[in-house]
């Protein structure tokens, strides 16, 4: 007899390498090994050494997303537990790491023009074979990774990866560039690779009964975690799916920060999926039950921890038909291929886009655009803005692009004319270089060019400049990092004066002065086309 169940609404899964929460990007070989030897294992030795200081200074609004361990002195021995376990088990990784930075910084003392043919003797062990030695056009020495042999080498930590499921009642969590996940009596650590269909078999559970008793049996839990997984589940036979939006009308519905579920006639679009589970709450969200049952493409623009996350896209996969991502430069190893890592996650139908490339489905038209900026100045080739044509109506989906050149917007006004609906990230007080690339840089950046190089949305200038090109009808800003459940990936916490809310206050108040609907969103909200 089937004892048949669905997972609660708010059953969270933390997806984990070596117990820290897994920022998808960094998950790529080369930058994973970089942020464990030069981020994770530094910040767990400074807590081990002061977990009092850590506690303190995590605990500061101020200092958000610094390098704070949040937890209480009494979990200390588990964090030295777990460091031991790391320097013993990823030790192979961890010379990889220091590899990369030896030979980046060989290379740069010793080269000058010549032939990198002789300085093949010098690449270290760990790297042999699976880098080439390569100029810039300005002479300027680098290494080219192949990415797709390190993808089947050990220094792709399969093993390391896990998936952390709870109950969650509250917004808040511990920072994730900062905080490791200990395992305590209400989680469950399901340690199986992030490629298993088998947590697409649980993700299906949200909306498809399952029997309770073979779930139990094919992921192994022990008496105890059976138990616990039990107050995971409400019991029931009752399938709980949403309909197909048929309408001829445009649906947009904001999930939060950069995500938006875009319907017209059957056909679903969700922008950088970031979704927030259900459970009782001050603030009105939308969740995973308003997903439809299938997706037709994903679409993501760019490679940072807030707009390609895996806690939502390992619980989507099963239902999206397609993933659209933005195509790499593979000239630095802090531009990993989207569509390999994806791949290698057992993610399905990666479709993978250069500037100006063209999706068609029926009415639906959808278009790769370049994106300038908020990337430090890197040579990140993997972020691309969207133009979506659906029927007559043209919505642009910009991301966090900075306006660096308004020339640029020019020239898509006059291959693409007006817009109707504009879309635009106004996170334009970014953090420095060193925040989310520090743990890849071989060698630390001078303190004020660090500064200099921000990782920016556009301005009120520069955001008005790209109005004044492509001339949208309504002008919406989004992307910003304010929605409570979102802090935890950012760590932002904006106050009256702080300048995205004035920037971006100051450019709503110019586009209604000229007859432009706007509004910056939050939270929830639904506009028909």
């Amino acid at each position: 007899m089937q004892n048949l169940c669905r997972i609660r609404s708010n059953l969270q899964f933390e997806p984990l390498c070596n117990q820290w929460y897994v920022c998808l990007p960094m998950l790529a070989p080369v930058p994973s090994a970089m942020v464990l030897a030069f981020s994770q294992i530094p910040i767990m030795q400074s807590y081990i050494e002061s977990p009092d200081e850590h506690l303190s200074l995590s605990q500061e609004l101020s200092l958000t997303g610094g390098p704070f361990i949040n937890y209480s002195t009494n979990r200390a021995e588990e964090i030295k537990q777990l460091l031991e376990k790391i320097m013993n088990s990823q030790k192979h990784v961890i010379n990889f790491a220091n590899s990369v930075k030896a030979l980046t910084c060989h290379l740069e003392k010793v080269v000058n023009g010549y032939s990198l043919e002789p300085e093949y003797n010098n690449i270290p062990d760990p790297l042999r074979g699976y880098v080439e030695l390569v100029y810039d056009m300005c002479n300027k020495p680098s290494l080219r990774f192949i990415e797709a042999l390190l993808y089947k080498s050990r220094y792709y930590c399969r093993e390391a990866q896990s998936v952390c499921c709870s109950l969650i009642s509250v917004d808040e969590r511990p920072f994730v560039l900062s905080t490791p996940r200990l395992i305590d009596e209400q989680t469950i650590q399901i340690n199986i690779p992030f490629d298993s269909p088998l947590y697409d078999e649980l993700s299906r559970m949200r909306e498809e009964p399952r029997d309770f008793n073979q779930i139990v049996k094919i992921f192994g839990f022990s008496p105890s975690e059976e138990q616990l997984f039990k107050s995971f589940v409400e019991f029931t036979d009752q399938p709980k799916k949403r309909p197909a939006y048929l309408e001829e009308n445009i649906r947009i519905r904001y999930f939060g920060h950069a995500c938006l579920l875009i319907e017209y006639k059957g056909i679903s679009i969700l922008t950088d999926p970031f979704i927030s589970y259900e459970y009782q709450a001050a603030d009105p969200r939308y969740s995973f039950a308003d997903l439809p049952e299938s997706i037709d493409y994903v679409i993501i623009s760019h490679g940072h921890l807030d707009h390609i996350v895996l806690e939502t896209l390992l619980q989507i996969r099963y239902k999206v038909k397609h993933f659209v991502v933005p195509r790499n430069s593979g000239a630095i190893y802090a531009d990993p291929s989207l569509k390999m890592l994806l791949l290698s996650l057992g993610f399905k139908s990666i479709l993978e886009l250069d500037e100006l490339s063209e999706i068609i489905n029926e009415d639906v038209k959808i278009v790769a655009m370049p994106f300038f900026g908020e990337h430090h100045d890197l040579n990140v080739r993997a972020k691309t803005a969207y133009l979506l044509t659906i029927r007559d109506k043209k919505i642009y989906i910009a991301a966090d692009s900075s306006n660096l050149d308004a020339k640029l917007y020019d020239h898509i006004y006059d291959i693409y004319g007006a817009i109707d609906l504009l879309f635009l990230g106004m996170e334009c007080d970014g953090a420095p270089l060193s925040w989310f690339y520090g743990p890849l840089m071989p060698k630390k950046l001078e303190y004020d060019k660090d500064n200099s190089r921000q990782g920016s949305g556009s301005d009120f200038d520069k955001a008005i400049s790209i109005v004044n090109s492509l001339q949208p009808k309504t002008a919406y800003v989004y992307a910003m990092g304010m929605e409570p459940w979102f802090r935890y990936v950012l760590g932002l916490n904006y106050e009256k004066n702080s300048k995205q809310l004035i920037e971006s206050d100051k450019f709503i108040a110019e586009c209604k002065r000229r007859g432009i609907y706007s509004e910056r969103l939050f939270c929830k909200k639904e506009i028909m086309i």
